[in-house]
């Protein structure tokens, strides 16, 4: 594993409030899955491009079986009712040499305050130090509000083999720093 394996670092949602994005560590799968079962039908449909509300535990084993190196997870935890939780993550897994595609989910009552900015400016950073030089992401077509997040760290549309999705994609070697 490597340093990003210890990764952390303090930020403010646009309210004022605090979270800390962190690296996604083995300890966390009871708090990921109590944030899922905190997460609507809809939401999770537009992370899973289908109708999911259980894990199997081949999927489990998947997203808790972070290497830091092909498979980054950071998630956002803040304050809820005076204890730590996490209320988003994202992840990127590396596809191909140089290449990764990126994935979010953010708790319901989270969503609009800018867990998914925030989560994806510092996937990006990281992708950067690694030397990802492409990242992208298989949005559906109509969950505007994470092409807007995207499209705010300049990923540009790009041809989808499937049309209910849109492809996004963030040349690292062009891109602005976030």
């Amino acid at each position: 594993m490597s340093q990003i394996a210890d990764y952390s670092a303090q930020a403010a949602l646009k309210d004022g409030t605090p979270v800390e994005i962190r690296a996604l560590r083995p300890s966390d799968e009871a708090d990921m899955l109590a944030a899922i079962e905190r997460t609507g039908p809809s939401s999770l449909q537009s992370r899973f491009f289908v109708m999911k509300r259980h894990f199997s535990e081949k999927e489990r084993a998947f997203f808790m079986d972070v290497d830091f190196s092909n498979h980054v997870a950071l998630a956002a935890w803040a304050l809820e009712q005076g204890r730590p939780a996490i209320v988003g993550g994202g992840r990127y897994v590396v596809t191909n040499p140089g290449e990764a595609e990126m994935a979010f989910v953010v708790v319901d009552a989270w969503q609009g305050r800018g867990i998914g900015s925030l989560l994806l400016r510092h996937l990006i950073d990281i992708a950067r130090e690694q030397e990802i030089r492409e990242l992208t992401a298989e949005v559906l077509a109509d969950n505007a509000s994470m092409r807007r997040v995207f499209a705010k760290s300049d990923f540009r549309p790009a041809r989808s083999e499937d049309p209910r999705t849109v492809r996004l994609t963030l040349d690292l070697g062009s891109a602005r720093p976030a």
